[in-house]
């Protein structure tokens, strides 16, 4: 196995932002049962340090690939096209409104402990996302306008972030 082969090549999937995840899963798991550190318990100290990295680059393959937003981030560092991440300032205003509107939504029912609005506020940005990563897929899968895809996930990015503060405000109410 080769260390500098790409997370695709590795699990012998095709480079694409849309992916075969239960393929990826048998894939993962085959892996890992040969190269698990568990199964060279018994070999030389050079054989489970091998052994341990390898288990390692697979994990950290595998977390990069089953995740959408760290997969995107990925297939633009592959194509050596910078997210840009330094460029949220710049960020459309109209975008910046929106996620202004949402956060004050996030922050009135976590104040006023309103846990079903926080679900129905957590269900319609999960379905915002879901839009916003099939746009993106056509953006890097079949377009290929790295730009644009660099825009969105930047976009997706704070969407993903609003997403954590909502399941913290959830949290907080049940408590």
């Amino acid at each position: 196995m080769d260390f500098n082969t790409d997370h695709f090549s590795l699990f012998e999937l095709p480079p694409g932002f849309r992916l075969d995840a239960a393929l990826l899963d048998r894939r993962y798991l085959e892996m890992q049962s040969r190269v698990h550190p568990d199964r060279f318990a018994s070999a030389g100290e050079a054989e489970r340090r091998l052994s341990l990295q390898w288990a390692t680059r697979v994990n950290e393959a595998y977390q990069t690939l089953k995740k959408p937003l760290a997969r995107a981030k990925y297939l633009l560092h592959l194509a050596a096209h910078e997210i840009g991440s330094e460029n949220n300032a710049a960020m459309p205003a109209d975008f910046l409104v929106e996620q202004m509107e949402w956060r004050e939504a996030v922050g009135e029912a976590r104040a006023a402990g309103e846990h079903h609005e926080l679900e129905h506020l957590h269900h319609r940005l999960q379905r915002e996302i879901r839009e916003r990563y099939d746009e993106l897929a056509v953006l890097l899968d079949d377009q290929h306008d790295l730009e644009q895809s660099a825009d969105r996930i930047r976009r997706l990015m704070f969407i993903e972030k609003l997403l954590i503060e909502i399941d913290d405000a959830m949290v907080a109410c049940e408590e």
